[in-house]
């Protein structure tokens, strides 16, 4: 359904989405490399549990939350790739809450 309109010159970087050692160009935004790697749902509906994913892929829908390296609620469609990132699709449900980052 996508594919990536980038050259395959473009520099790679190495990140881990849900587990899986992925191969991404350095510039993409997190949810383009999910779901370019067949991994499209960033989170669960808190309520349903339904998978989401990004809606608009601009910002304004907050339908993109995963957590990355840790640390809940980033937006996958505004946050760029980059080298060792790890990335989790979220689940936070009424109760189960927000993974504590260590903060």
């Amino acid at each position: 359904m996508f594919r990536s309109l980038r050259s395959d010159s473009a520099p790679k970087i190495t990140l881990t989405i849900n587990g899986q050692a992925v191969t991404a160009a350095a510039g993409q935004s997190v949810w383009s490399a999910m779901v370019l790697c067949g991994q499209p749902v960033t989170r669960r509906a808190a309520l349903s549990g339904q998978d989401r994913s990004a809606y608009c892929a601009m910002g304004v829908c907050f339908e993109c939350m995963v957590v990355i390296d840790g640390f809940p609620n980033q937006q996958a469609c505004l946050r760029q790739v980059a080298e060792g990132m790890t990335v989790a699709t979220q689940t936070i449900t009424e109760d189960r809450g927000a993974p504590d980052a260590g903060l």
